[in-house]
């Protein structure tokens, strides 16, 4: 007959002490991750410049924090460490705007270079004529 209690009451507390230390531990990974990418965001935004960036990994890690997120509702795990997903994937999405903010810094520059060198050789052209 069952009564609702475990047979082994430390044994539960053992597992609970785990799951506690594995969310922790997960949430300091999160941490150092998310730490970085503020970092990057102000460098790309500094760089004005899309040329070092990669459109690609940046899409990889936000799927991978999707899942990440999607995981800990289908677990039920819905706990501060769900916190710490969302926010670094607000982080890096910042970063995808900065993307494209830089490949538009990126055309105009060429575009400005492309103009640049045209007056050039018209210049260069004109003074041949004399």
């Amino acid at each position: 007959m069952k009564t609702g209690k475990t047979r082994h009451p430390e044994l539960r507390a053992v597992f609970w002490r785990y799951k506690k230390m594995a969310e922790i531990l997960e949430s300091l990974m999160l941490v150092c991750f998310g730490l970085s990418w503020p970092i990057s965001v102000m460098k790309n935004i500094k760089a004005k410049s899309a040329k070092n960036m990669s459109f690609r990994f940046n899409l990889l890690i936000i799927v991978g924090y999707i899942c990440g997120i999607v995981a800990k509702f289908y677990t039920g795990a819905i706990n501060y460490v769900l916190v710490v997903y969302l926010l670094n994937l607000v982080i890096v999405s910042m970063n995808m705007v900065v993307y494209f903010v830089n490949k538009k810094y990126d055309r105009l520059a060429e575009k400005a270079s492309a103009d640049r060198n045209r007056v050039q050789a018209a210049d260069v052209r004109h003074a041949s004529n004399y």
